[in-house]
């Protein structure tokens, strides 16, 4: 019974509040691991996701996920029925992961706040994103990328894997 308790315990410590995150930053910055940063909604997690986690984690020595709430997953406009899970199960699934590190909620429509106080080594998005776009308007620019940058950072595109996305899964469903 003890070894399931602490297992779960386990997954519960992945998941931080800014404050905690940004003390446990500051402790690997000191021993001079390489933290990326990626953030995303995550809600049905599939081999895309898996894949492009693992691949963010392989930019640096720790990975920190900024998780959007529930509420901010309903402001994207991905559909009213979206997120199909709550905030709680897909940051318990993600800290199930072993390549992830951290998990931090974020209830804002961009992570914009929490890139500005966790300061990463690496900024990691999907390859739909430009590292190098500087126009904030288009669709292609990475939110906080102008500040990795001016940080001494760098801003990474990961390759996406075809034929995968929420979207497409929940449409398969619905047929």
């Amino acid at each position: 019974m003890s070894k399931a308790r602490s297992r779960t315990d386990f997954l519960g410590a992945k998941i931080a509040t800014l404050e905690e995150a940004k003390q446990q930053l500051e402790i690997w910055k000191l021993s001079s691991k390489k933290v990326v940063f990626t953030n995303g909604c995550f809600d049905i997690l599939h081999k895309g996701h898996v894949t492009y986690l693992a691949q963010a984690a392989q930019q640096g020595n720790r990975l920190v996920l900024g998780l959007n709430t529930d509420a901010s997953v309903k402001r994207q406009g991905k559909g009213d029925d979206r997120p199909i899970n709550n905030e709680d199960a897909r940051g318990t699934v993600l800290a199930a992961m072993s390549f992830v590190d951290l998990i931090v909620f974020f209830d804002d429509d961009t992570p914009i706040d929490l890139i500005r106080e966790l300061e990463p080594d690496v900024l990691a998005k999907g390859a739909d994103y430009d590292p190098d776009e500087t126009d904030a308007s288009s669709k292609k620019y990475i939110v906080g990328s102008d500040l990795v940058k001016a940080n001494g950072g760098e801003v990474v595109a990961i390759p996406l894997v075809d034929g995968f996305s929420t979207t497409s899964i929940l449409k398969k469903l619905q047929k």
